[in-house]
């Protein structure tokens, strides 16, 4: 049963972050001139529940809605890093994905470097941030990966057309977004 368990949770780990070790499945590339990180990061704020809004589709994401991140701090400076998605609509499966992140830039803190395979790290840039934390936008150097994030559940129109002209601004091709029902 223990077996099983961990074979489920490597195929089901695979939906948000942490793929980039597969190469050949990558999606198209959506940004050819990613922009670093506009602000630094104050890490412990960042931590709590995450609602994606819009993302770039990825293989191991696919089809799935209801995603949320959640991050905790460790004293060590490590994150736990916990994604949830649902498959199949609203009677579909739940998938779930454990994850680690460390600091991979002290100076900003706002790159940081993610793992759901053992030894295989990906970037992970939070590119830019509400004031309060109350929305975040994340990306990666290679620019074929995008995720937007809010603290809420449902945000109102207005944010929700910042987001969209923010990730515009940024670069980043808006015909590739995918909006995430919640």
């Amino acid at each position: 049963m223990r077996k099983t368990g961990i074979a489920a949770g490597i195929v089901g780990g695979a939906f948000l972050l942490g793929a980039w070790a597969a190469a050949g499945l990558r999606g198209p590339v959506g940004n050819r001139s990613v922009p670093q990180p506009l602000k630094a990061v104050e890490l412990y704020r960042y931590m709590g529940r995450w609602y994606e809004q819009y993302r770039y589709e990825a293989w191991f994401e696919r089809d799935m809605d209801e995603v949320t991140a959640d991050y905790a701090l460790h004293e060590d400076g490590s994150v736990e890093v916990v994604n949830r998605g649902r498959r199949g609509g609203t009677d579909g499966s739940w998938k779930q994905s454990l994850g680690k992140a460390r600091v991979a830039d002290t100076a900003s803190r706002a790159k940081l470097k993610v793992s759901f395979f053992g030894p295989f790290y990906g970037d992970y840039w939070i590119l830019d941030h509400g004031e309060d934390y109350d929305w975040s936008i994340v990306g990666e150097p290679s620019g074929r990966y995008l995720w937007v994030l809010t603290r809420v559940l449902h945000p109102a129109g207005d944010v929700l057309s910042l987001l969209e002209e923010r990730v515009k601004a940024l670069g980043y091709d808006w015909s590739l977004v995918r909006k995430t029902k919640q």
